[in-house]
This record gives C-alpha cells, structure tokens and sequence, in this order.
C-alpha cells in the first residue's frame, strides 16, 4: 500500500488498520508508532487498544495507558473514555473510581455512547461519585437514543421496575426488544423473559440461544442457575448449555484474534 502523505496526516480508521496489520503487524505498529509520536490523535488511540490488548505485542497495560492519555488530553473522546475505564478497573495504575468518574464524564460530554454509558453506570451506583439515579438514567436514554444496546437495555429495567419515573412495563418490554435486537446478550435475555411472560415460548427460546453466543462466563453462570428449575424443559436445556460454556473451555471456538472495536 503506498503511502497517503505525512504520517501525522494519515486517518487510521479500524478497517484499514485491520488490513494492514494481517499483512504485517511489526510493520504496521511502527507505522502507528511514528504517527503517534507525530500527533496522529487516532494512531495514539489504536496504539493504546493494541498495548492493552496484546495484539501483536505483549501486554502492557501502563504503556496502553499512556498513548490513551496523549489522545485523550489532544480532545479523543474514545480514549478520554478508555483513560476512565483503565482506572475504574486498575489497568495500568492503581484502581481510582473518582478519577473514572472524571474521565467518564468528559468523554460522555462530548456525547460520546460508552462514555454517556460509563458515567451513568458510576452514577447509579454512587462509585466514585455520589449516587445520582435521575441522572444516570438520563444519560442512559441518550445513550440508548445513539443505539447503544447496552443502555436500552438499562432503560428497560428502569422502566420496568419503576426507578425514579412512573412503571411502565409496555415500554419496558419495547426497550428490551430494541437491546435485544440490537446485539446486547442481557437485552437478549430480558426480552426473552418477557416474551416467556407472554407465553411466547418458541421466540423466548431463540433469544436465549442468541444471548448464549455473546454471553460473558458470569453471566451464563447466572443465567444457568435461574433456569435450572424452569417447568420448561427448553429453558432447563439452555441452563445446561450456559453452564456448559460458562466453564473455562466450554465455548466451541475463541474469538478471531483482531483490533478490537470495542470503546469499553
């Protein structure tokens, strides 16, 4: 591929980047490397998803830390977020929930969805931050707006279960089936809960074949063991499956070894 001009000039947008690091990785991280060092606020971005992910290089968490850092202080909203989420989890310097907040809400300024996401989670739960419901819940309808599956889904449970507005199941069960249309295994699983209220069993079974594929361990763990005594033989054989993939080794095939695109 030849070059489109100065590295400094150069979009590093995920396709590409995925297209030239199958052909060669070290190459491709150099690249990267010295557009980085350029000012290339994107190249910082992906050079801090590769560092934290391992993708090519060993993992180094600080040294992801750091290139999240630079794009974050140059306006990134994406790294702005990742910068929240390294401290919120401890990735590359000590756990600081105060400090996730802050970066959280700076990324969630500029509208971003997994910052809107981020920050409303810290909100409801009043982890570095004091506890503010009303407000994470307003962030989470704009997120969800954007089509963030994972905050559709949130929606829903609010709506259902009456947090800080008026119940209202109809919209409750409208959200969750954009969450679950959307691709968000938790959506999945709520959607079909509901169809399965509706006695529409046939349809909650395919969703929850579908949350099975995208499910993290703990959550088929979870799901496991609240349908292992359902009177419903589909749904006691989705317990043996979630169980069965929840357990290291348990899933048919690994992930494809890629950039990831995932801001959380």
């Amino acid at each position: 591929m030849s070059e489109a001009g100065p590295a400094s000039s150069q979009r590093w947008d995920s396709w590409r980047l995925l297209s030239e690091w199958q052909k060669d990785p070290q190459a491709t991280l150099s690249r990267l490397r010295r557009a980085a060092l350029d000012g290339d606020v994107r190249a910082q971005f992906l050079l801090g998803q590769i560092h934290c992910e391992g993708r090519g290089v060993p993992v180094d968490a600080a040294e992801g830390l750091h290139w999240y850092r630079l794009a974050a202080h140059a306006g990134d909203a994406l790294a702005m977020n990742m910068v929240g989420r390294c401290h919120e989890l401890g990735r590359g310097t000590a756990v600081d929930e105060a400090l996730a907040a802050a970066w959280y809400r700076k990324a969630a300024s500029h509208g971003l969805d997994w910052g809107l996401y981020n920050y409303a989670n810290l909100l409801a739960t009043g982890r570095g931050i004091a506890p503010d419901r009303g407000e994470a819940l307003r962030l989470y309808r704009q997120a969800a707006e954007q089509g963030h599956a994972k905050s559709m889904n949130l929606v829903g449970r609010y709506l259902e279960e009456g947090w800080e507005v008026e119940s209202d199941p109809a919209a409750a069960f409208d959200w969750y089936r954009r969450s679950a249309e959307a691709g968000d295994f938790r959506g999945q699983a709520s959607f079909a809960h509901r169809l399965a209220q509706h006695g529409q069993m046939d349809e909650a079974l395919a969703w929850l074949r579908r949350a099975l594929d995208a499910a993290s361990p703990a959550f088929l763990e979870h799901l496991g063991r609240d349908l292992a005594e359902s009177p419903h033989a589909g749904f006691r054989a989705i317990a043996d499956e979630a169980r069965r993939r929840s357990r290291p080794g348990g899933r048919d095939s690994a992930a494809p070894d890629r950039i990831s695109d995932s801001h959380r």
